[in-house]
């Protein structure tokens, strides 16, 4: 992949360097195939009170960063796929926070929740193992990062990825 910057500035794009620090100089589609693994490493053993203990008030548990990796594998795959489809698509920005709260956090296990990112996660690295040098070109326009190709974005998700396993273990570490 090559040129893989998003165009953003002030503190979005601060904030954008920080998490890219995550993932370093690690191969994003490599970060991505051992994540779902990564993930269950990360969880196993642990009791339901250790997945479901908030970090803090107001803050997400194991679980829910887990489900939290599921929605957003959904929604960054139909981003590169309009990206990879369109010219220029306009791509929408989620609020994490209430897709967390509003999609029935207390009703899905660990296990489906792992099972959910993993089968989307192996449907997304098959689509982007096949993509051309041209094609990590392409962008979209994101609603608050503005231009970005799609290897800016495989990058971000793959650093996004790091940063919640680090999250699991900082849960974990204030747990005892």
């Amino acid at each position: 992949m090559t040129n893989t910057n998003t165009s953003s500035s002030g503190a979005n794009s601060d904030a954008i360097e920080n998490l890219l620090a995550y993932l370093g100089n690690r191969d994003p589609i490599d970060t991505f195939a051992e994540t779902p693994d990564a993930l269950r490493t990360a969880t196993s053993g642990l009791s339901e009170g250790q997945l479901r203990t908030l970090e803090a008030p107001g803050k997400w548990s194991i679980l829910n960063v887990v489900q939290h990796l599921g929605h957003t594998e959904l929604a960054i795959g139909l981003r590169y796929r309009m990206v990879l489809s369109e010219d220029a698509p306009p791509i929408q920005a989620i609020d994490q926070d209430h897709w967390v709260s509003a999609l029935f956090p207390d009703d899905v296990s660990l296990e489906e929740s792992l099972e959910d990112f993993s089968g989307l996660r192996a449907i997304n690295l098959r689509l982007l193992r096949r993509v051309t040098a041209a094609q990590w070109q392409r962008y979209g326009i994101h609603n608050e990062r503005g231009e970005e190709t799609l290897g800016a974005m495989v990058r971000l998700y793959a650093a996004h990825d790091r940063y919640h396993l680090h999250q699991i273990q900082r849960i974990l570490d204030a747990q005892g």
